[in-house]
């Protein structure tokens, strides 16, 4: 979801109302005991313009419907 919100932000951000269970779910287990020492972690990379979560300005934008 993080890596969705990075790419796509404008997009995810339209999207948000439609999927609050996701969110929630996505909120629940970034409290993770596991999860959150991964996060803080040296060995998590950070979003960037190699990966796959790159931004996409010319795909981003609202969703309809």
């Amino acid at each position: 979801m993080r890596g969705l919100d990075y790419a796509y932000p404008e997009a995810m951000q339209a999207l948000g109302p439609k999927i609050p269970q996701l969110r929630k779910l996505e909120a629940s287990i970034a409290e993770r005991p596991n999860i959150v020492a991964y996060l803080a972690s040296e060995r998590r990379l950070a979003f960037n313009t190699q990966g796959i979560f790159r931004q996409y300005p010319e795909l981003d934008g609202g969703i309809e419907g």
